[in-house]
Formats: C-alpha cells, structure tokens, sequence
C-alpha cells in the first residue's frame, strides 16, 4: 500500500485539562472507589486489585495468568542502556546480555492509606555496641519528618501549615496523615473540592470543607456542632496528603477506633480508620462498624492530545491487499519456472457494487471498504493502527477523511 504522509494542518497537538471527581468510602476495615463493587469477570477480578484500589491505565482488565495471559511492559537490551527503575546497575549488568529482554509487570495499583501519630516526632532508641551509651535512632513516622519542610514552606498560605506556630506544636500533637495516590487525583487536588464526612449508625456528625481554598479544612457541619468553624487539618494539594489534627469530640457515643486499645469519642484525629491501617472489626473495640467515613475531591489533570487527520482523496485509496478484493478462482499465476514468475495480468476485480433488482449485476465500479489506518513514524516503523469501528465504504469519486486521536 502506498504512504501518504501528513500535511502541516493535518496534525493539531492540544491539552485537555480535566476535573475528575472522585470519592472514596471507608467501611469496617474496606475502601470504596467511587462506589465500584467488587466485580468477577470471566477469569478473575474485573480492574485485576482489590476493592477500592485503582488500575492505573486499567491495563489487564479480567486477566488470569494461563488463561488469559497478563501483558507487560519490556525494554530489550540495548547499548544505549535503557531499562526500568526497578532494575539496579549491578542486576542490569550481570543478569542480562544484549539482546535480551528487561521486564516489568502490570496492573500497577494503588490505594488511600491512613497513619496515626500519637507522637509524630518518636525516635528509635539504639546504643552503642562499643560503649553501650543510649542514642535516638530513626524516626518512627519518616512520613512526618519528610513533610517537616514542606508543611513550613507551605506555611505562608496558611499558619496552620507551619509545624510549629502559636496554634500548636505538631511534633507533639496527635497526626492522623492520610495519604492519597497521584493517579486518583493527577498533578494536584483541585482546591476548594475537599470533602470529609463522618457518619456513626449513618447519621452525619461532622463534616470538613477547604471553603477558603488555601488548605485549610473547616469544619462546617452539622450546623452548630461542636467544633462549627474551627480548623480540623490541612490538605497538601500537590503531594495528595490530608494532615488532621481536631481533637475535639463530635459525638458523645464511645466507640472502637483503635486495635486493641479504649473506646474513644468520635474526633477528627480518628477519621478514615480502616484504610488501610489494620483497623478491622476483629482488632477493634466494640463499635467499630457503626462508624463510616465518606472522601470527596476533585483531581486536575493534563492529556496530551494529538489529533491526526488522514485522508483518503478522490481517484486515490482505491485497492486492496485483502484476498476477497480480486474475484474468486482465477489463476494467479500465468508463467512460473525456475527462471521466470509472471502473475496473472487477466485477473479480474469483484464488483461489490450492490444491485437493487434481482439477477441483475450493477455495473463495476472500483470502491473499497477502509476498516484499518496504519501510523508510521518518518522511518516508516509502524507506530500505531487505527481500527474503524465498522467499515467504511471509500468510492473512486469520492474524498473522505479520518479523524484520529492518540491521548499521550
């Protein structure tokens, strides 16, 4: 088949900025995205993770290893030295000779994850082997200590950033740290969209709101509860963290939200338990399961976009490679020997022109049915294959063209 290439208008490069909401829902030990249930397909798990987990890309939707094999991403080995970050130096070297091929593995996926700080800046204690003399080891929570700088840089937004101000010393208070994966929210939580509810026995007893739009989550309701007004944490919108420190009670009901410890007193420092942290009903005191949380928000993010047109011009796109083109039980071959292979020059085409009255054939006309565009690059690699979802019929008279878009 004959290239054409593209013209200078045929290819438009744009970005598509989107606001996707997402929700997630805490239950007795289990995460809900975006009320998707736990859904068996014909081999396995349909999004191939567990509840409330997200398939980045979606790859390996209802994959079973022998069935239905998983696909995977590879890199051959090459001089140029290309392989994946897993892969480390000494292991690239010595495990792998040119030629061979450096895999990695799909889906890849991720969920929320909750930490609780009672004392944000412990430190192991170790001692000195030769001396015996006790030392501070590494920190308990790194988390906390990884987001020292920041929350103080992030601190002229707003005072309740700073790790240290007049409104408390976080090195000492009580962290609940929630922590959110990029590919839930893109390049940043879309700021003003927070939304924490806490439910017990499903009626809602509080709920946070980043209404300024600067990080701080305020407590706005029920109207008139305990706490109406007062800042409960901070949202990190870049680096997809909920930082809450409220300590006041929002109910007077006890219940289990730690494992094996006391029953408490609802408070925001307990929000979210069950994501992730261990909490279930079995490690929990009584009353664990009548508490539900609900997470709300919206991500930004950013599709490259590449739109290609290609057309198919009058007089032009007119034959095919497919063996149901040439009319059915005519010789292919005129003359063949060991010196000479002539093709049949007599062969004639099919006419797939449709007739409207019986026995009676419409006269020839030459048409093609396009149900595939090829991409290739300026070296003519194949890059890409457009699939029609039905074909299209391309007569000799006429010009048509195909849109294509590749999200990048």
């Amino acid at each position: 088949m004959p290239f054409r290439k593209f013209g200078e208008t045929d290819l438009i490069r744009n970005t598509i900025v989107a606001y996707p909401k997402v929700n997630f829902f805490i239950y007795d030990g289990n995460v809900y995205y975006n009320n998707r249930p736990d859904q068996d397909g014909k081999f396995a798990k349909v999004y191939s993770s567990e509840v409330g987990s997200i398939n980045l890309y979606e790859y390996n939707i209802d994959k079973l290893s022998g069935s239905n094999d998983f696909i995977y991403p590879y890199i051959t080995k090459q001089s140029a030295g290309g392989s994946f970050k897993t892969v480390g130096k000494v292991s690239y070297s010595n495990e792998f000779v040119y030629g061979d091929r450096v895999t990695g593995s799909y889906p890849m996926t991720a969920s929320i994850s909750r930490e609780f700080m009672a004392n944000p800046s412990a430190r192991t204690s170790e001692s000195d082997p030769a001396t015996g003399q006790t030392f501070q080891g590494t920190p308990t929570h790194r988390h906390f200590y990884a987001l020292k700088n920041r929350l103080n840089f992030l601190g002229q937004r707003s005072q309740h950033y700073l790790v240290s101000s007049s409104l408390g010393n976080k090195n000492s208070q009580t962290i609940n740290l929630i922590s959110i994966p990029s590919i839930a929210y893109g390049t940043q939580i879309n700021p003003g969209s927070v939304s924490l509810k806490w439910y017990l026995t499903g009626s809602l007893i509080g709920e946070l709101r980043d209404t300024k739009e600067n990080g701080e989550l305020i407590q706005v309701g029920p109207v008139g509860s305990t706490g109406s007004g007062s800042v409960a944490g901070v949202v990190l919108y870049d680096e997809g963290f909920l930082l809450l420190t409220g300590s006041w009670d929002l109910g007077s009901e006890q219940i289990g939200l730690t494992n094996g410890g006391s029953v408490k007193k609802p408070q925001w420092i307990y929000y979210g338990a069950g994501a992730k942290d261990g909490v279930t009903q079995a490690s929990a005191p009584a009353g664990y399961v009548s508490a539900s949380f609900d997470m709300a928000f919206e991500g930004h993010t950013e599709t490259q976009v590449l739109t290609m047109f290609a057309h198919a011009e009058r007089g032009k796109v007119n034959f095919s490679n497919n063996p149901t083109f040439i009319t059915h039980n005519q010789a292919k071959l005129s003359t063949t020997s060991s010196v000479v292979f002539e093709e049949n020059a007599e062969r004639t085409i099919k006419n797939t022109v449709s007739s409207s009255f019986e026995g009676y054939e419409a006269p020839f006309q030459r048409q093609v049915y396009v149900s595939r565009v090829a991409v290739y690059d300026e070296n003519k690699n194949l890059i890409g294959v457009a699939t029609l979802s039905n074909p299209v019929l391309k007569k000799e008279e006429q010009d048509i063209s195909f849109k294509i878009k590749l999200d990048i």
